[in-house]
């Protein structure tokens, strides 16, 4: 692994366009890395993970003996509360978008769903997943980092 020690690149003015669900949803399914947000032990955890998005809904899949296996799997009403987070922000120029969908989540338990998933989604770490995770999204944010032309703070 190389440490980049070189300095950072100065941001020019930026500004922050708050996107709509449709296109914060589209944004998300253009890419297949994210990070959910759980509670393990009363306290945030949060796990990178790769996904799919299958009729507006974010799929993952996992195993037996995960954090996120276990707390998917201690529930019997509409899920358990997570926050889903992917994004595209370039480092050199400190554009792209952010997305962030809070849902419930719940295990995938229909064995032709989970079939199906282990023929969409492979994880890229060398590990059986036998799981798969499904993200019911209830509130979606997102915002779009563009260039502007106005110093920070102007207003027009």
């Amino acid at each position: 692994m190389t440490i980049d020690n070189a300095p950072p690149v100065a941001a020019g003015p930026r500004q922050s366009i708050e996107l709509g669900s449709d296109e914060a949803l589209r944004l998300l399914g253009s890419v297949s890395l994210g990070r959910v947000v759980f509670t393990l032990h009363a306290l945030p955890t949060i796990r990178p993970v790769n996904h799919v998005l299958d009729d507006g809904d974010i799929v993952i899949r996992t195993h037996e003996g995960a954090a996120l296996t276990s707390y998917a799997r201690g529930t019997d009403g509409p899920g358990v509360v997570v926050a889903y987070e992917a994004d595209a922000i370039d480092p050199d120029t400190h554009l792209g978008w952010s997305v962030v969908v809070t849902g419930y989540a719940h295990l995938v338990t229909d064995p032709q769903e989970l079939a199906r998933y282990q023929d969409l989604l492979h994880p890229w770490v060398m590990q059986t997943m036998d799981y798969a995770v499904r993200i019911r999204p209830d509130l979606i944010t997102g915002i779009r980092l563009t260039a502007t032309d106005r110093p920070a703070g102007a207003s027009r």
